[in-house]
């Protein structure tokens, strides 16, 4: 019984051991670097963005609701696969010159009720606008934007920073400033 026991433990352990070399994949802690957009062929300076925390400002911002903005924001800018790498705040990795870095302010809170939502449809959205820059190393303003995230039907009061990331996300990456090459504009707006 001990030997047939032993006898697959062998082929699971060299199994799972080629499973995971054959898929090389990220620690949960680890941020992606994205592939060359360089469908053209050039060879553009790809920018890295360090996400730094969320700043409540004046306004009394729950603590969980500025680490639910600042972890949506950096799993979403991951996805656009705008920036060559995103590095969260204190990251050492983030000592390369081609790094621009994105802070949060919330400048407008108001505070929804699921169920005031689950009741009706006209009352109980959570709402939230933050002023967004992405700075150089050196403190340029490269974009500036006040952007908008709530929730107003359905979903839990958290769901508006999901909202509020994706949003910021999106601008970036929808932006005229490309990514690449030197920042030189600063754009400003509202969303």
């Amino acid at each position: 019984m001990k030997a047939s026991k032993y006898n697959l433990s062998i082929p699971c352990l060299i199994a799972s051991v080629a499973i995971i070399l054959a898929l090389p994949g990220q620690l949960p802690g680890q941020t992606g670097a994205a592939k060359s957009s360089g469908g053209n062929g050039t060879s553009a300076t790809r920018w890295s963005v360090q996400v730094d925390q969320v700043d409540p400002g004046n306004l009394d911002l729950s603590y969980s609701f500025q680490i639910a903005i600042y972890e949506n924001l950096v799993d979403e800018l991951n996805k656009t696969r705008q920036f060559q790498q995103v590095f969260r705040d204190g990251d050492l990795r983030a000592g390369e010159s081609n790094l621009l870095v994105l802070k949060t302010t919330v400048e407008k809170y108001t505070p929804g009720s699921e169920t005031r939502r689950a009741v009706t449809t006209v009352s109980g959205a959570t709402k939230l606008t933050v002023r967004n820059q992405l700075l150089t190393r050196e403190g340029k303003v490269v974009f500036e934007r006040a952007v908008n995230g709530n929730v107003r039907f359905f979903g839990s009061n958290l769901r508006a920073t999901q909202n509020l990331a994706r949003n910021i996300a999106k601008t970036v990456k929808n932006s005229s400033w490309s990514g690449s090459g030197q920042p030189t504009a600063i754009l400003t707006g509202q969303l």
